[in-house]
C-alpha cells in the first residue's frame, strides 16, 4: 500500500500510476492528466476564477493535430475572452460536448465535468516540462504578489 497525493494505492506500478494520474500545469493555466496515453485537458481553478462566468467555449475538431503551446480554442466570459493552449503535442480525440449547452461547467467543475478536450500524448517527455500541482501553487502565489 502506498500513499500518493493523499490517496492510498495498492499497485506494483506505484510511481507510474501516481505520475500519470497527477495533474500537470502550464504557465498559461491549462492542466492535463494522462491515463492510458490519453490526456484530459482543462483550465485551472485560478484561471476560471479570473475569467468569471464562462458563457461560450470554442473547441477544436476531433482529429486536430496540436503541437505543444498551439492555440486550440478560446473561452469567453462576461468579463473577458481567453485563448486556450495545448500543454502537449498530440491529436484531439474527444471534446467535451456538454460545454456547448452548459459552458458554466468550466466554472462549476474545472477539474472534473468542465474538462475541455482529450488528446493523445505523442511525446510523453513533454510532461516533464510542466509544473506539478505544488509547483503550480507556488507559481500562482508568485504572480499574485
Amino acid at each position: 500500500m502506498y500513499t500518493c497525493w493523499n490517496k492510498s494505492i495498492n499497485c506494483s506500478h506505484f510511481f507510474l500510476v501516481c505520475f500519470c494520474l497527477a495533474r500537470r500545469f502550464t504557465d498559461k493555466h491549462e492542466w492535463i492528466s494522462v491515463e492510458n496515453s490519453i490526456g484530459t485537458v482543462g483550465i485551472s481553478n485560478f484561471a476560471q476564477e479570473a475569467l468569471g462566468d464562462v458563457v461560450y467555449c470554442s473547441l477544436p475538431d476531433i482529429g486536430t493535430k496540436l503541437n505543444k503551446q498551439d492555440e486550440f480554442g478560446a473561452l469567453e466570459s462576461v468579463k473577458a475572452a481567453s485563448e486556450l493552449y495545448s500543454p502537449l503535442t498530440g491529436e484531439v480525440t474527444e471534446i467535451n460536448n456538454a460545454l456547448a449547452d452548459n459552458p458554466g461547467l468550466v466554472n462549476k467543475s474545472c477539474y472534473q465535468d468542465g474538462w475541455l478536450i482529450k488528446m493523445t500524448v505523442d511525446n510523453p517527455s513533454e510532461l516533464d516540462e510542466l509544473m506539478s500541482e505544488e509547483a503550480y501553487e507556488r507559481y500562482i502565489k508568485s504572480i499574485e504578489e
